[in-house]
């Protein structure tokens, strides 16, 4: 689903840069001049389709649901069309060297969201097609099988489960009208239904799998692949109660080298002061509303496990009121929670009672993108509760993360173990790119108001 979305994504970069020539010469019956259109070195081509891309990635564009019509398609394509002139609009005062002329502009971006519209309904019909669908044969009938069919339907793409292959070892814990043969009969299997991938989802692999047929299939062309791979590459997760040690030793990725450390933290100090610069003028405003809101101190100062689990002070504004946890002790917040005051539901709403916390990455406490701090209460008893806990500790913690912006704000048990799947993947798949990924996420759910309480 990832590669899919790269690939449209560089699609739509193409058919912006072709709008903004069609637009020129629809502004100029037909007159065209590239060294105008394209700017010094292809600047203006260059910020027209970037930021046309960007609107449209922040209208969920590249969102694909099952229920994704027509209609929905062309809601977001018109919202994503306006938001970029907008946008350019704004950019072009500030960068008077980019600017293409207001004409060109409106020609331009309309010829583009109809290009857009069109590229991207084909691309849905084009996903429904069964024919152009990887079949998937899952190799196991356990829970762990059960699973991996599970993800597949509840994930929208382009695969299609056929079924599943009983191996001899196992016990039977999915429906059996879904086994379409023994794991002796692989190679004929994968013939006969004409699979393109082998997910081996097997609780116990000893003497359950049939190696020399297996490598047949591989050798003919077909992709196999681990069901915690599958699962992560379907979910953006790791599946962490069918992981051994070992994987976390064998596996690619978990490796913060020192230069991924000393980029991170020099990309973390550019970002936390260009923040505090930037919303340096709203902070006395917040802090009125927060003092004249409820009688206590403006800044909330916390304990929280940090990286290598060393604890540190983290900073936010108070959005509950003071002394809150007095009877009940150190508690998750909850929906509509009544600790939290007025001015507070709008804080956290809009999360910007997290903005102090810059101070705490400019302090090197916290990252810019990592996972979410925890108190050392709610630690010490999930250290206890949920393997590989205590692996989330050996990054930074961050004032945003993969986490925060695939799920909402947790208050459980249960939450926490979903969370941490999110966390270790972020750590396994670390990259600057996927940090870059993650604070446009963030962008969203902030403007979207996502997961807040």
């Amino acid at each position: 689903m990832r590669k899919l979305t790269s690939l449209i994504l560089l699609v739509d970069l193409l058919l912006a840069a072709l709008a903004l020539v069609i637009g020129h010469l629809l502004r100029f019956e037909g007159a065209c001049n590239l060294a105008v259109i394209t700017g010094p070195s292809g600047t203006r081509l260059l910020i027209f389709a970037l930021f046309a891309v960007f609107s449209a990635y922040f209208c969920e564009m590249y969102r694909w649901e099952k229920s994704l019509g027509r209609l929905d398609l062309a809601a977001r394509t018109a919202v994503s069309i306006l938001m970029a002139f907008f946008v350019l609009s704004a950019v072009y005062y500030i960068i008077p060297a980019a600017m293409v002329g207001r004409g060109v502009l409106s020609f331009s971006l309309l010829v583009f969201g109809a290009m857009q519209f069109f590229a991207h309904l084909g691309f849905l019909a084009l996903m429904q097609l069964p024919a152009l669908a990887r079949r998937v044969l899952v190799i196991g009938v356990g829970p762990l099988a059960a699973t991996v069919e599970r993800v597949l339907t509840e994930n929208p793409g382009r695969q299609a489960f056929i079924g599943f292959v009983q191996p001899t070892t196992e016990k039977c814990t999915v429906d059996e009208k879904r086994i379409v043969g023994d794991v002796e009969e692989v190679v004929e299997l994968v013939e006969r239904e004409r699979a393109d991938l082998l997910v081996v989802a097997l609780t116990e692999r000893r003497g359950g799998l049939p190696v020399r047929e297996l490598l047949r299939c591989k050798l003919n062309g077909v992709e196999i692949i681990d069901a915690l791979s599958f699962y992560e590459e379907m979910t953006g997760k790791l599946l962490i109660e069918n992981i051994q040690p070992s994987w976390f030793l064998y596996s690619d990725g978990f490796r913060i080298t020192p230069f991924l450390r000393f980029y991170k933290r020099g990309f973390d100090l550019l970002l936390s002061l260009f923040g505090i610069l930037l919303v340096l003028p709203l902070w006395p405003v917040v802090a009125l509303l927060v003092k004249f809101d409820s009688p206590g101190p403006i800044f909330f100062r916390q304990t929280r496990v940090g990286e290598r689990e060393k604890n540190f002070t983290v900073y936010k504004f108070r959005t509950m009121r003071q002394d809150a946890e007095k009877e009940t002790g150190a508690v998750w917040a909850t929906q509509d929670d009544p600790r939290v005051t007025k001015i507070g539901k709008l804080l956290r709403k809009s999360r910007i009672d997290e903005l102090p916390q810059l101070y705490n990455v400019l302090k090197g406490d916290m990252s810019f993108v990592g996972p979410r701090p925890e108190r050392p209460e709610f630690v010490d008893r999930l250290n206890q509760k949920i393997p590989y806990y205590s692996k989330r500790h050996f990054m930074k913690p961050g004032v945003t993360g993969w986490a925060q912006v695939c799920y909402p704000y947790g208050a459980s048990d249960e939450d926490a173990l979903e969370k941490l799947r999110y966390d270790l993947y972020y750590i396994k798949n670390y990259s600057l790119l996927l940090d870059f990924l993650i604070i446009l996420e963030t962008v969203k759910v902030v403007a979207f108001g996502r997961g807040g309480r």
